[in-house]
């Protein structure tokens, strides 16, 4: 018998497992990258007996291969907020999936494990630029909210990149680095050195983004255009969440340069949580969920064509 886990590389995916593993502890094969490498069920060859936990990637994205894992024999555990599209009916998925637009993997996985690790949820909540939900969930606990805030803000700017050489640590990585601990604040306390690390080039990365082009500025919504580089790519998911909190009524694009045209990060208003999705699948290489998304390469004669879209949108 063969056990996968398969997760995202951002917060809520690393986060997600570093709850389950914590209460199920289970030696598995990680199958992870970058925030934007979402079709990872392409790397699972598992059959009769095989178990694969899947974890804050879009079952619309990997319908083909989850049914082949499926039909194939193995158990699969799935927990997602993403756009799931036509999600399959089997007798080996047991899917826990939530497309509310408040809602984010860890806060199922919480759910599921009945608050056990609560603070990593909220870590997580954070870091998935859900600070009201984060603030929810820790109602009546004794957390240190800036310092779980910063955690997972940090962990989730770790998975941006245009490829996984532009991060400062493999994803997995880093969830090795968590999981020994029962709460981020162990983590923060015994063994902080990949923390500090992020965060000294988070606020270089940062200062680069806020000389950013603005390229279209709405009432509605904002387009900036970073360089092509790595710091623009690791920094370019938090800087669109960061400005979304501070203009909650007004959706973001983050477009960085890259060959023949641009990577996008995209985030609805925080006011309306909705439409970011939409968006992006108007194109070819997008994904994502209603409050948040992207395109993973949107060609340079697309770019007209994606600011009206963008406009329409919001």
């Amino acid at each position: 018998m063969a056990d996968f886990d398969v997760f995202n590389g951002d917060a809520d995916g690393i986060i997600s497992l570093v709850q389950l593993r914590l209460a199920e502890p289970r030696g598995a094969r990680l199958i992870t990258g970058r925030k934007r490498d979402i079709k990872l069920l392409s790397q699972v060859q598992a059959g009769i007996g095989d178990r694969v936990t899947v974890l804050d990637i879009s079952a619309r994205s990997n319908a083909n291969d989850l049914t082949r894992i499926l039909d194939a024999g193995a158990k699969v555990q799935y927990f997602d907020h993403h756009n799931a599209g036509d999600l399959a009916d089997h007798p080996n998925l047991d899917a826990t999936i939530n497309t509310a637009s408040e809602i984010c993997t860890a806060v199922l996985v919480d759910q599921y494990l009945g608050g056990q690790y609560r603070a990593w949820a909220v870590t997580a909540a954070y870091g998935d630029n859900f600070p009201a939900m984060a603030e929810r969930l820790a109602a009546g606990r004794n957390f240190p909210l800036a310092e779980l805030k910063e955690l997972g803000e940090m962990i989730n700017y770790n998975g941006y990149g245009g490829s996984v050489e532009d991060l400062l640590y493999h994803p997995a990585d880093l969830y090795r680095a968590l999981l020994p601990f029962e709460t981020p604040i162990d983590f923060l306390t015994g063994a902080p050195e990949p923390f500090f690390r992020l965060k000294e080039q988070y606020a270089s990365d940062w200062a680069m983004a806020e000389q950013s082009d603005i390229l279209d500025d709405t009432a509605t919504g904002q387009i900036r255009l970073l360089e092509d580089n790595p710091a623009s790519r690791r920094i370019s998911g938090d800087y669109g969440n960061k400005l979304a909190q501070q203009n909650p009524g007004r959706a973001h694009a983050i477009l960085t340069v890259q060959k023949g045209g641009y990577l996008v990060s995209i985030r609805a208003p925080i006011s309306k949580r909705e439409g970011a999705d939409k968006l992006a699948l108007q194109f070819e290489t997008g994904g994502g969920r209603a409050a948040a998304a992207g395109i993973n390469h949107l060609p340079s004669a697309d770019l007209s064509k994606f600011v009206e879209a963008f406009r329409k949108s919001f």
